[in-house]
């Protein structure tokens, strides 16, 4: 039976305490993505990390060469890793990360990282249209409150919104625990 490949998402020090652009109880979400990617290790099963540079006129986050848009050290990738520099949110746009994966025979991608309504949404969408099978680990990704129409829509609200919004047709939303117990 084939196995996964890993994709951790912009997991870069911006999105925690102190970073540029803070999300929702980043930490947590990290930590949990660190245990999918032990679980990765252990099976010596390919690992990608997509790395966030903003290339945009007047970015304040993810700046190239900055320590706020380096991975964060709970996730730091290991040597036989792939790091892949995006410039937008899917983590296909203008990369080869698709190219690695169809180069390696990879059809299933486990899916975490940040942030869920933008990087995390955009991604899944697209792997799902490249015919990628997706695993999305919910609690192993985070995102932030947004505003619209003069409302607020907390954090906890968009990331049910988003994880709502991709489970069934573009991925299996699990929880790490429910991962780790059928990996």
């Amino acid at each position: 039976m084939a196995h996964p490949a890993l994709v951790v998402i912009d997991i870069q020090n911006d999105y925690f305490a102190g970073g540029n652009m803070p999300l929702h109880e980043p930490q947590a979400a990290a930590e949990r993505a660190a245990e999918v990617l032990d679980r990765f290790r252990q099976r010596s099963w390919p690992c990608f990390h997509p790395q966030h540079a903003s290339l945009q006129p007047g970015a304040t986050f993810m700046i190239p060469d900055t320590p706020g848009q380096e991975i964060a050290a709970i996730l730091t990738p290991a040597e036989n890793e792939t790091v892949i520099t995006k410039h937008f949110p899917s983590a296909f746009q203008n990369t080869t990360l698709h190219e690695q994966l169809q180069s390696l025979a990879i059809d299933q991608l486990v899916i975490c990282g940040m942030m869920t309504h933008m990087c995390i949404d955009t991604s899944v969408r697209a792997a799902f249209e490249r015919g990628y099978r997706i695993q999305l680990i919910g609690d192993a990704t985070a995102t932030r409150s947004l505003q619209y129409g003069g409302n607020t829509l907390s954090a906890e609200s968009v990331q049910t919104a988003y994880l709502a919004g991709l489970s069934g047709v573009f991925a299996t939303v699990l929880n790490t625990q429910e991962w780790l117990g059928q990996s």
